[in-house]
């Protein structure tokens, strides 16, 4: 095991998003929700979903919170099913009390992305150890989903059905998890060569072929995800991003779920920042983050889901450890965390999987 870095958190205090005092705010805000066991839910009283779950430990992670992030994970490694899922929802994260039995590919992929960046954050090999098989068997699962033409179902229902249907939010996020998934095998030089020709058909999935994804246009995660999952670069991040600004950002407040709805929510805010940060355009990143200091509920550190702007109403009434997960990272991002940086800025990430002219057409 290599000796964990002392933690460092001055990355966190970001000018006019957060100060040093409201960032450790925030993280006491996550660490509060989170139960003995590790489990992440929401907030207390609702239900813990992977995906969700994953994001508030990566957080804790970058705030230097390894031992409660560690314990995220191997929450996950002990409630892992058989066939490598998970359930999409855990009533207030009680691996007990299913809510959902249904298991969603893109909340079980997600594990790669967390478990890789706990490593880079700690150097901790005998953890990478303890969750390889986690990783292996939840990657396994997700690709027994992927689809002819790349993309990947979105779902199996609790009766083993799977779903030929693929979101282009979750096959982007997918993408994202496989090459952290493709990450981890290399530092353990276990290659996987199968996951390499499927995270290139996704990708090949996700820029050429929209039609093999359901149409979920209207919600602002379907424009920006491509790009912050990495599947789109450079110029076609570009104009994609440009293409869809003025629909789903409105200036001062942030970015909305779904159009045409007066609704802005701060995790597609945060998240759409990461995608800009990802794209060298931190300045616009920057404006995103503080068009949602609104959102900052001053007694618990934690963030409002979202707020409808017609009605000047803050809806839901939820203050969840996913946005407050999210502007965190974001942050980091743009603070020059090491580990955030390279997770989603495709630093030590593989590239030029299966080029397009050997994926299928």
């Amino acid at each position: 095991m290599t000796t964990p870095r002392t933690p460092r958190t001055e990355h966190l205090v970001l000018p006019g998003v957060l100060t040093a005092g409201q960032a450790a705010a925030t993280v006491a805000g996550i660490l509060a929700v989170q139960r003995e066991d590790g489990a992440i839910p929401w907030f207390r009283g609702h239900h813990l979903d992977p995906w969700d779950h994953v994001e508030a430990a990566m957080a804790l992670d970058a705030a230097g919170e390894h031992a409660a992030a560690e314990r995220a994970y191997l929450w996950l490694a002990r409630h892992q099913l058989a066939d490598g899922s998970w359930y999409a929802a855990y009533a207030d994260g009680d691996p007990l009390d299913v809510t959902d039995r249904g298991r969603e590919t893109n909340f079980v992929a997600y594990v790669a992305v967390g478990v890789w960046h706990h490593h880079l954050a700690t150097g901790d090999d005998t953890f990478l150890d303890r969750m390889w098989p986690v990783v292996y068997a939840a990657v396994e699962f997700v690709l027994r989903l992927q689809q002819p033409g790349g993309q990947i179902g979105w779902r199996r229902d609790d009766d083993g059905t799977p779903t030929a249907d693929a979101l282009l939010t979750g096959s982007s996020s997918v993408h994202h998890a496989l090459r952290c998934a493709l990450a981890i095998a290399e530092q353990r030089e276990e290659p996987q060569p199968g996951w390499e020709l499927a995270a290139g058909a996704l990708r090949h999935a996700i820029r050429h072929h929209p039609e093999r994804f359901l149409d979920k246009d209207r919600y602002s995660m379907d424009w920006y995800y491509p790009v912050l999952g990495g599947a789109l670069t450079g110029a076609e991040a570009k104009a994609r991003i440009e293409e869809g600004w003025e629909r789903f950002v409105v200036p001062g407040l942030g970015v909305r779920c779904v159009v045409p709805n007066p609704w802005v929510t701060g995790g597609e805010s945060a998240e759409l920042a990461l995608a800009l940060w990802a794209m060298g355009e931190s300045d616009r990143a920057l404006e995103v983050l503080q068009s949602i200091r609104h959102l900052r509920d001053p007694e618990t550190g934690l963030y409002w889901t979202g707020y409808v702007f017609d009605d000047d109403a803050v809806w839901p009434r939820e203050l969840t450890t996913w946005t407050a997960g999210s502007l965190l990272l974001a942050v980091a991002a743009l603070g020059g965390h090491e580990a955030t940086c390279a997770v989603f800025g495709g630093d030590r990430l593989p590239t030029g999987l299966a080029p397009d002219c050997c994926t299928p057409a």
